[in-house]
């Protein structure tokens, strides 16, 4: 700073929340899925943290669909990871008559799972614990005490 006028002689000073005239300017592109895009169905959706193939970017912790465990609190967590990947979409792309579509289909199929589930292992939630006879959101075992090979 120059002691006489007060003002930055450094390159490229810092303007207080102004973008100096000197800063370089990046133009970063960030991929994002067009209407009628290609989706992956819920398991490979889950494995591979989206719904959109044109947003599969690496992802280093990634699990091979085929790997993950074939019981209803896999197929449950899969459909609910889509729902809200399909809801964030809609929230950009209202008018996908499609997505929607797609949304409303797994959102039934969710209630289904989870009520399956829920049948198998009880209450997911405490909501679902309240609209229970008895109250056994604490009874063991949890949904994911149960072992791979025991089944759903």
């Amino acid at each position: 700073m120059n002691p006489d006028n007060g003002i930055n002689t450094r390159p490229c000073a810092d303007t207080n929340g102004t973008m100096p005239a000197c800063a370089p300017l990046a133009v970063p592109y960030v991929p994002f899925q067009q209407q009628g895009s290609q989706k992956y169905n819920q398991t490979n959706a889950l494995a591979n943290g989206t719904v959109f193939p044109s947003l599969n970017l690496p992802f280093h912790l990634k699990v091979k669909a085929a790997e993950l465990p074939a019981n209803v609190s896999t197929q449950l967590q899969a459909l609910l990871f889509v729902i809200t990947e399909l809801g964030l979409y809609l929230d950009t792309h209202q008018d996908d008559t499609e997505a929607f579509r797609l949304f409303q289909q797994y959102t039934e199929m969710a209630r289904e799972t989870k009520k399956q589930c829920e049948e198998a292992h009880g209450p997911l939630t405490q909501l679902s614990a309240g609209q229970q006879a008895t109250y056994r959101w604490l009874d063991d075992p949890w949904p994911w005490d149960f072992k791979k090979d025991e089944g759903d």
